[in-house]
C-alpha cells in the first residue's frame, strides 16, 4: 500500500484535467498517412509510434502538440494510464507535456488494436522542431521514481510539419479521415494590404459522414507572423463519404509584409485550456493575380463580405451624341454557401496603358444581395471622343472600401475584342433578364411622317412585363442606325403608368430625318437609360445607357386606305362613316358617325399625336381641317361626347358634327362635284396619310 499510493497520486494528477475538446487527430506530415517519425517498443508485440509533432507560436512561447499511437499486439488489454510521454530538447531541458482532456476516456488498448493520444507542451521561443526529443515512459514499481524510460525518438533534421502545396494531408476527425488540400491562392492588394483568398478542398476518405469542427485558419509568413483568415462555407459543414467540399478563406495582410513563402495554418480552439491546438499546416502555392483576364473568363476576388467571381461577358463601343460610350457587361457571382452583400464597386478603363477613362458601375437588377450559387449583372460605362482610336483596352474593377481607400480587385484586358451589338430579327424578341424588371421587347411597326422640309420616323416597340408584379416600364435610350452607319438619336415617349403582369407597354420611338433620307435596312438600337451611374428614374435626363441591343426594322407602312373605315393607328382602330353635308345661313356642317376601339389593353403614350380630318372641295378651291388629340380618345371619368363636344372618344357614336362658318367656303365650293375627305396621323407637325374617301354633296354616305 505504501508503494501504491504515490502511483495512484501520480496517475490521478496525470488525468486530473476534466475539460472537453472535440477529438481531432492532426495532419500526417507531407500527406503520408502511413509515415511516422519513430517507433519505440513496449514489448515484443506492442509498441509506441510518434506519428506527428507540430510547433506553433503561442503568445510569448511556442506550443508543441505531439500525437502518438499505442499499438497492442498482445493477448491482453493494456492500461493507457500506465504509459505517457516526456518532452525535452537535445540539450536536456524538459517541458511538461499533458494529454488532451478529450483523451481522458481512453483507458484501455484492446488486444489487436491501437489508440491515438495527443499531448501538448509549452516550449521556449527559440525551440525548433529538430531540437525536440520525445521520451516514452511507463510505471515501474521496482524503480526508485516508479518510472522507466522505454525509449526516445528525436525529431529528424529532414522532418517538417508543413505539407507541400501540391500534396494533401489527412485530418483525423473523430474516427474519420478527411483529406485536406490547397486548390489555389488568389491575392490582390491595395494601398495598405494584401488581400489573399485560399481555396481549401476537404474530402471525406472515410466511411462515415462527418461534420467539420470549427477550425481556425491563419496565414503564417516567412517571419513566423500569423494573420487570421475568415471562413466562408465551414459552419456546420457536413461531408458524406467520398464527397468533397470547397471552402474559401480570406483576410488581409499589411502590404509591408513579404508575400513570399506563406503557409496556411489550421488550428482548433481548446476553449477551457485557452490555447489553439495546431491541426495542420500547408505551404501555399504562388498567388494567382486577378489581372490579364479577357472576355468570357471568370476571376475571383475577396472583399470584407466574402469571395466573389467576376466575368466580363461583353465590351461595346456605343454612339452617344458627339461622343462614344465604352460599356462592359459584367456578371458578379457568389459560388459560396452564404448570401453575400453587393460590394461597393467602381472602376475605370485604361486605353493603351496611358489614357484613364473614369467609369460608373451600374446595377441593372433590383437586388440587395447575391444568394448562394447565384449571380448579379453589372454594367461599367465611360465616355470617350467618338474619334478616339486605340489598340488595347484594360478594364480595372475596384472596390471602394472608404472615401480614401480603393482596392483593385480584378483586371480585364481586351486587344480588339469589342463585340457587335446583339442583333435581333423581326421574329426574334429580346428578353431583358434584369431581376425585378424582366421584359420582352419586339418591334411592331415602322412609320414615316413628312412635311415640306423634313420627315420623321417612328418605330413602335412592344415591351411586355414578364414579372409577377406591376412594374414601371424600363427607361430606354434609342438610336436609329442607317445602312451606311449614320447614327440618328431618337426620343422614346415615356409610359408613366405601371404595366400589369403579362401586360404590354407600347413605346413610340421617334427621330427626325433629312428630307429624302432612306430608311431601307435601317436598324433600331436601344439600351437601358442611365443617369449619374444609376438607372434613370421617371422624369430623369439620361447621360448614358447600357445593355445595348439592335433590332431589324420592317419596311415603312405606306399603304393608304380608300375608305375611312377600319383605319389602324395602333393601338386604336378608327372608323368614320355615314358622312352627310349641309349648308345653311353661311354655315357648313359635316356630320358623321364614328367608332373607335382599342386593340387589347396596353399602356402607351400618344401625347402629341393628332388624328386630322381634312376636307377638300372637288373643285380644289377651298378646304378645311379638324384635329383631334389622340390622348383624348381614352375615357375620362365624367366625360361624354355631349360634354366634350369637339373630342373623339372610344366607343360607337352618332351624329358628330363639324361646323364651319365661312362665306368663302360656301360661295367657292363646287356643289355639283364630289368632295374628298382625308385622314392623317400627325406628330410634331409632320403627317402620315392613313386614308382618303370621296363623297357626294348633300347625300349621306354608307
Amino acid at each position: 500500500m505504501i508503494m501504491k499510493s504515490p502511483i495512484m497520486k501520480l496517475a490521478a494528477l496525470a488525468f486530473s484535467i476534466s475539460l472537453t475538446l472535440s477529438t481531432v487527430t492532426p495532419a500526417i506530415a507531407n500527406g503520408e498517412e502511413s509515415a511516422i517519425i519513430g517507433k519505440v517498443s513496449i514489448s515484443e508485440q506492442s509498441y509506441f509510434e510518434l506519428k506527428q509533432i507540430h510547433l506553433t507560436t503561442s503568445q510569448n512561447s511556442k506550443l508543441a502538440v505531439i500525437q502518438i499511437s499505442i499499438h497492442n499486439g498482445g493477448s491482453s488489454a493494456l492500461k493507457v494510464i500506465d504509459y505517457w510521454i516526456r518532452l525535452k530538447n537535445k540539450s536536456g531541458s524538459q517541458f511538461s507535456a499533458r494529454s488532451l482532456p478529450s483523451d481522458k476516456d481512453k483507458t484501455y488498448v484492446a488486444p489487436g488494436s491501437s489508440v491515438d493520444m495527443t499531448y501538448y507542451a509549452n516550449v521556449n521561443e527559440n525551440t525548433q522542431l529538430q531540437d525536440l526529443v520525445v521520451e516514452f515512459m511507463n510505471w515501474d514499481l521496482n524503480r526508485t521514481k516508479f518510472e522507466r524510460v522505454l525509449g526516445e525518438v528525436s525529431v529528424p533534421d529532414t522532418y517538417t510539419d508543413v505539407t507541400p502545396s501540391q500534396e494533401g494531408s489527412i485530418l483525423r476527425v473523430g474516427e474519420t479521415d478527411i483529406k485536406a488540400s490547397i486548390k489555389k491562392l488568389v491575392s490582390n492588394k491595395n494601398e495598405k494590404y494584401h488581400v489573399p483568398t485560399v481555396y481549401l478542398t476537404l474530402e471525406n476518405v472515410g466511411s462515415n459522414a462527418i461534420t467539420i469542427p470549427a477550425y481556425l485558419f491563419s496565414i503564417r509568413t516567412a517571419e513566423g507572423l500569423l494573420y487570421p483568415l475568415e471562413t466562408k462555407g465551414l459552419k456546420d459543414l457536413a461531408i458524406k463519404p467520398k464527397e468533397s467540399k470547397e471552402i474559401q478563406l480570406s483576410g488581409t495582410i499589411p502590404i509591408a509584409v513579404s508575400s513570399d513563402h506563406w503557409e496556411l495554418v489550421i488550428t482548433e480552439t481548446a476553449t477551457d485550456l485557452k490555447i489553439n491546438l495546431p491541426v495542420a499546416a500547408f505551404q501555399l502555392p504562388a498567388a494567382t493575380l486577378n489581372q490579364g483576364g479577357s472576355i468570357g473568363k471568370a476571376y475571383s476576388f475577396t472583399s470584407k463580405s466574402g469571395v466573389y467571381t467576376a466575368e466580363m461577358n461583353a465590351l461595346y463601343r456605343l454612339p452617344w451624341e458627339d461622343q462614344d460610350l465604352v460599356s462592359a457587361d459584367i456578371t458578379l457571382s457568389n459560388k459560396g454557401p452564404d448570401t453575400l452583400s453587393i460590394p461597393n464597386l467602381t472602376g475605370y478603363f485604361l486605353l493603351d496603358d496611358a489614357v484613364k477613362i473614369e467609369a460608373n458601375v451600374v446595377q441593372t437588377a433590383s437586388a440587395v444581395g447575391i444568394a448562394s450559387d447565384s449571380s448579379l449583372n453589372l454594367q461599367m460605362v465611360g465616355k470617350i471622343p467618338y474619334t478616339s482610336k486605340y489598340s488595347r483596352m484594360k478594364l480595372v474593377l475596384q472596390e471602394k472600401e472608404s472615401d480614401t481607400v480603393t482596392t483593385d480587385v480584378v483586371e480585364f484586358t481586351s486587344q480588339s475584342e469589342l463585340l457587335a451589338i446583339p442583333f435581333h430579327s423581326l421574329d426574334q424578341p429580346y428578353t431583358l433578364d434584369d431581376a425585378g424588371r424582366k421584359t420582352n421587347f419586339k418591334i411592331r411597326s415602322l412609320n414615316r411622317y413628312t412635311s415640306q422640309t423634313s420627315s420623321l420616323v417612328i418605330a413602335q416597340v412592344e415591351a411586355t412585363n414578364m414579372e409577377k408584379r406591376y412594374t414601371a416600364p424600363t427607361k430606354l435610350v434609342a438610336h436609329f442606325r442607317a445602312a451606311d452607319g449614320t447614327v440618328l438619336p431618337a426620343s422614346v415617349a415615356e409610359v408613366k403608368n405601371k404595366v400589369s403582369p403579362n401586360g404590354t407597354a407600347l413605346l413610340n420611338v421617334s427621330a427626325s430625318l433629312p428630307k429624302g433620307f432612306s430608311t431601307e435596312n435601317m436598324h433600331l438600337i436601344i439600351g437601358e437609360s442611365v443617369t449619374e451611374g444609376k438607372l434613370t428614374e421617371s422624369g430623369g435626363k439620361p447621360d448614358s445607357y447600357v445593355k445595348p441591343v439592335a433590332f431589324m426594322l420592317p419596311e415603312v407602312k405606306a399603304d393608304v386606305k380608300d375608305s375611312l373605315k377600319n383605319v389602324i393607328v395602333y393601338p386604336y382602330q378608327i372608323s368614320l362613316y355615314q358622312f352627310g353635308s349641309m349648308v345653311e345661313n353661311s354655315t357648313f356642317t359635316l356630320k358623321f358617325n364614328y367608332e373607335i376601339s382599342r386593340e387589347g389593353y396596353l399602356e402607351t403614350n400618344v401625347d402629341g399625336h393628332k388624328l386630322v380630318l381634312v376636307f377638300e372641295d372637288g373643285g380644289g378651291e377651298k378646304s378645311f381641317e379638324k384635329s383631334f388629340e389622340m390622348k383624348d380618345f381614352d375615357p375620362v371619368e365624367g366625360e361624354t361626347p355631349k360634354t366634350v363636344g369637339t373630342k373623339l372618344k372610344i366607343g360607337k357614336h352618332e351624329n358628330f358634327k363639324i361646323q364651319v362658318t365661312d362665306a368663302d367656303l360656301i360661295f367657292k365650293s363646287s356643289f355639283l362635284k364630289q368632295y374628298k375627305l382625308s385622314l392623317y396621323d400627325e406628330f410634331q407637325g409632320q403627317r402620315k396619310l392613313l386614308a382618303t374617301q370621296k363623297a357626294d354633296w348633300f347625300i349621306t354616305t354608307d
